[in-house]
């Protein structure tokens, strides 16, 4: 008796609340073979209206306070408070229904008008842009080709279908919506006329962005990469400086993982070079049923993420759209040669990234590299069988890394605590790419990512016969680190040539590392931190002199 007269007690109060007290609408779910009236009638006692039936829908809709709870009652498979939802900004440009990679990597959902964007230089290290296309009107910052003939002219139509999904212009009544409204293009020419790209032209096109104020770099390009026939792999360690010079002066690199077409089988199980270096944001690609497509190069480390690859819409050369006058759509890829009317790839994947990085530093352009890669990756959308992908397991997989580009998502994190940044990269190896740390007692916060960014190195001064304390500190229980000392004479801790300079090692795998040495004679030495197992940790280095 003692309990029903409190649950009267409780009901009574609930009824003295006007409705308009502190009350909210509540959509109660019904369970598989629940009796909706008897639901109905329960929910009626606790609620300040009578629940409104939306069959066939299994679901009732009804007014109580805003705190209730309906536990207890059953029959009900979920309860959900109810919400307004805004209309999503739509781009007018008359192609923007063909663009169903907008949609899907959700571009303009955040917003119903475009809120104040920070303009944001984006290079585009390619064949080149048609600079006279009306979609690129006035977003060419500079131009310079590194191959002969001008960056304003491009032959082959690769640059310009790239530069046109990162910048053409939006609501402005023609063609396509560019997915980076606030982008400048620095446009790079590395590509010459017979489709080969020479390395050093590319290291010198990545130097001029850098210089020129790039903030974000796009290298829709790549080099095959095979670890297990070095005769074949093309790794270049001047790209790799190359690479790493622009993310030490706080530039977001986004690389294609490359197509397997262009390798000896297919699918290739490893991403092309630059994607498969530190720092740089591998992207393959996804098609529009949720999969990955063949082509697509596989990578279990430097696959970081996809977005979509197949059946994109772009700008496109009007010298090369010409060709075909019988084409309405002149300036875009619907009227270009065969292999562009239905574009695939996973060049035409990496630039979406690319705008969406460009996003995110429009909206706080004090994100540094790092950060922006961290927010663009974990924000991502799982990709599993029940997106399409019927191959990709639970997690980050080989076939789409962190999974497919999800531009709100990724917006909706910068209100969130932002990951951890690291302003000592990029400082993965010995020699000049290593961070100089001076003065005889240090002790430095920084961050390692298996994924991203498994080793540090720091240069330190040591003179002959002086002793050096060197202690390591996870935040991570379970993050596996190990602590080495290099030999002023280290050229690469990668080498295999180098291993007889590392002179100190760290006894046990863990997150808490310790060890002492004694230099034998002046010079640089080299202290590295690396990450073992699957994760991202921060660090605290300890280093003194004796």
């Amino acid at each position: 008796m003692r309990r029903t007269l409190a649950c009267v007690a409780a009901l009574a109060a609930w009824l003295a609340v006007p409705a308009s007290a502190d009350a909210a609408r509540f959509a109660i779910g019904l369970a598989p073979g629940a009796k909706t009236s008897a639901v109905a009638d329960a929910v009626a006692r606790l609620a300040v209206s009578r629940p409104e039936r939306l069959a066939p829908i299994p679901a009732l809709v009804v007014e109580a306070p805003a705190g209730m709870s309906f536990a207890g009652i059953r029959g009900i498979r979920y309860v959900e408070r109810l919400g307004s939802r805004h209309l999503a900004l739509t781009p007018t440009d008359p192609f923007v229904s063909r663009q169903w990679y907008l949609t899907q990597s959700r571009f303009y959902e955040p917003w119903l008008t475009l809120p104040a964007l920070e303009p944001i230089p984006v290079a585009v290290i390619d064949s080149g842009v048609d600079a006279g296309h009306p979609e690129l009107a006035g977003k060419v910052l500079g131009a310079r080709s590194f191959v002969g003939g001008s960056a304003r002219v491009d032959t082959l139509g690769h640059g310009t279908f790239v530069a046109g999904l990162i910048a053409a212009g939006l609501d402005n009544g023609i063609g396509i919506a560019g997915l980076a409204p606030s982008a400048e293009l620095l446009v790079a020419k590395v590509v010459t006329g017979s489709r080969a790209i020479p390395v050093e032209a590319e290291a010198r096109a990545v130097r001029w962005a850098v210089e020129n104020g790039a903030r974000v770099i796009n290298m829709s390009l790549g080099g095959l990469r095979d670890p297990l026939d070095p005769s074949r792999d093309s790794f270049s360690q001047l790209e790799a400086d190359a690479v790493s010079y622009a993310v030490s002066n706080g530039v977001v690199v986004v690389a294609a993982v490359g197509n397997a077409d262009q390798a000896p089988v297919n699918p290739w199980p490893y991403a092309s070079y630059p994607a498969a270096l530190p720092h740089v944001l591998g992207v393959s690609a996804v098609a529009q049923s949720g999969g990955v497509p063949k082509f697509s190069n596989r990578d279990r480390i430097f696959n970081d993420m996809a977005a979509p690859g197949e059946r994109i819409l772009s700008t496109f050369p009007r010298s090369l759209t010409a060709r075909f006058p019988a084409c309405s759509e002149q300036g875009y890829s619907s009227c270009g040669s065969e292999d562009y009317r239905e574009a695939q790839g996973t060049s035409f994947a990496a630039p979406q990234v690319s705008a969406a990085a460009a996003v995110l530093l429009s909206l706080r352009p004090g994100l540094r590299p790092e950060q922006v890669t961290a927010i663009l990756e974990r924000s991502a959308q799982d990709l599993s069988p029940a997106t399409g992908c019927g191959g990709c397991p639970p997690g980050r997989d080989y076939l789409s890394g962190w999974g497919r580009l999800d531009v709100t998502a990724a917006v909706e994190a910068l209100s969130q605590p932002l990951p951890l940044s690291d302003r000592y990269e990029a400082n993965d190896d010995a020699g000049s790419r290593a961070f100089t740390l001076f003065g005889a007692d240090r002790r430095i916060y920084a961050t390692v990512d298996f994924w991203d960014d498994q080793d540090d190195v720091y240069a330190i001064r040591l003179r002959e016969g002086r002793r050096v304390y060197v202690g390591l500190t996870g935040s991570e229980p379970s993050a596996d680190l190990s602590l080495a000392l290099w030999l002023p004479a280290t050229r690469s801790i990668e080498s295999v040539s180098s291993f007889r300079q590392r002179v100190r090692v760290s006894a046990r795998a863990g997150g808490r590392e310790y060890f002492s040495y004694r230099a034998p004679a002046t010079g640089d030495y080299f202290v590295q931190v690396r990450m073992s197992n699957a994760g991202l940790t921060r660090y605290r280095l300890a280093i003194v002199k004796g």
